[in-house]
């Protein structure tokens, strides 16, 4: 989808659907944008909580739970995220395919937002 659209894709799997520790995955997802390796990132579980959560640990990454167009865009309208999280388990192909084009379309909207963001990492 998004390799078609010009976009250069780096994909840190999985390729199996055996059960795997997703921390390992979005581990890898995250530090490609901590490092600046990638402009976003994508991970992807059945609730979407613990790839956020282990995303989140990495300094610079806001990972956005996102389970509509709205919230994605939200995600980078307001809190400048630069990973989303979709929910599998309750997320058709189809609209998690649209959130992902909303959410890297999507401006940060800056002015009142930059104050609040830059108060969401721990020094």
């Amino acid at each position: 989808m998004l390799q078609g659209q010009g976009h250069m894709v780096q994909d840190f799997g999985t390729h199996s659907p055996d059960s795997v520790d997703y921390p390992d995955f979005a581990h890898a997802v995250a530090e490609a944008v901590e490092n600046g390796g990638a402009d976003f990132g994508i991970v992807i579980c059945g609730s979407a909580n613990g790839v956020a959560m282990t995303a989140n640990k990495h300094k610079g990454i806001r990972c956005a739970v996102c389970w509509t167009e709205e919230i994605a865009s939200l995600a980078r309208h307001h809190n400048n995220a630069n990973v989303i999280a979709i929910p599998a388990r309750f997320v058709p192909e189809i609209l998690a395919q649209a959130m992902v084009r909303i959410f890297i379309r999507t401006e940060f909207d800056g002015g009142r937002h930059e104050n609040r963001v830059n108060k969401i990492a721990c020094s």
